[in-house]
């Protein structure tokens, strides 16, 4: 049972400005469902965990950057302003304010501040006094897997658990994968790969199984991460450390998710216009307005 979910935030957001230069990319609009069955915008940290809490986790960690108090505040309930919005009329914006919060009553929320941007896998080391000793979910709080079943945690879960594995993660099938994780393995069942190895966006892309920043970790991450030297841009890659555990001989494994699946991104301009568009053909097709 894996209980503890670390949501990496604290990243610079550098091809996203200047609309990230004093907020969190993270904070950044996409279209969802509102309560009335019409349509919203939220953030997509927000759409991030509410996935997550749906799917019965309760115990979070986030990793936030220096100077950028846009989640946490967000993250922080305001029942004065679910009363204006009531006093307004806005019934609906605020019944949808106050089934966040009521998520947020029902977890713990932990935030942890990364002082430097030194990568998403130093963000990760950041959050060992959270986990402890004990299994845990990473998910980016920049993406999301967007389905009709939103059952890929399931199936992470599940192949993370089937194997007995060190470490499991979300891999799609990309056409350009350059700008991804790559992963190359053996195929041990239907859409579950054994990894042998796996590299930070390679030039030249050996497979087209591009790692979703989705993932199951035994805590010997940890171990891996704090012998993992910078990488790419001075940064310490998450993506090393797994390599790491691979040359250990642990247990790596890469599930596969079909056409079925969409992937939401907002690390660049041009996926921020797809995320928008799958969000809103997702979420708000056919929504009354």
């Amino acid at each position: 049972m894996v209980n503890k979910v670390i949501i990496p935030a604290a990243g610079l957001g550098t091809r996203l400005f200047p609309a990230t230069k004093e907020q969190p990319k993270e904070m950044l609009p996409i279209f969802a469902n509102s309560s009335n069955g019409g349509m919203s915008v939220k953030p997509v940290v927000q759409l991030v965990f509410e996935q997550l809490h749906e799917a019965g986790l309760r115990e979070f960690c986030f990793i936030v950057g220096r100077g950028k108090r846009g989640i946490e505040d967000h993250f922080t309930p305001d029942a004065d302003c679910v009363r204006n919005l009531e006093g307004l009329g806005k019934n609906c914006q605020a019944s949808d304010l106050e089934g966040f919060y009521e998520k947020l009553n029902t977890s713990t929320v932990v935030w942890v501040n990364q002082p430097e941007a030194k990568g998403f896998g130093n963000a990760v080391l950041m959050a060992e006094p959270f986990v402890q000793n004990e299994r845990c979910l990473v998910h980016a709080g920049d993406s999301s897997i967007i389905s009709q079943d939103m059952d890929y945690l399931e199936r992470l879960l599940g192949a993370y658990e089937r194997f007995d594995a060190d470490a499991a993660f979300i891999v799609l099938e990309i056409e350009n994968p350059r700008q991804y994780g790559i992963v190359e393995g053996d195929e041990v069942e239907a859409g579950v790969f054994r990894v042998r190895r796996v590299v930070e966006k390679p030039e030249k892309p050996a497979t087209n199984l591009a790692i979703m920043a989705m993932y199951v970790f035994h805590p010997v991450i940890f171990k891996a991460l704090k012998e993992t030297e910078p990488g790419k841009n001075g940064e310490i890659q998450l993506t090393d450390a797994i390599q790491k555990l691979v040359d250990w001989g642990l247990k790596v494994y890469a599930v596969k998710l079909d056409n079925g699946y969409a992937h939401l991104d907002i690390g660049s301009p041009e996926r921020y216009w797809e995320a928008l568009e799958l969000s809103y053909s997702q979420f708000c097709k056919g929504a009354a307005v």
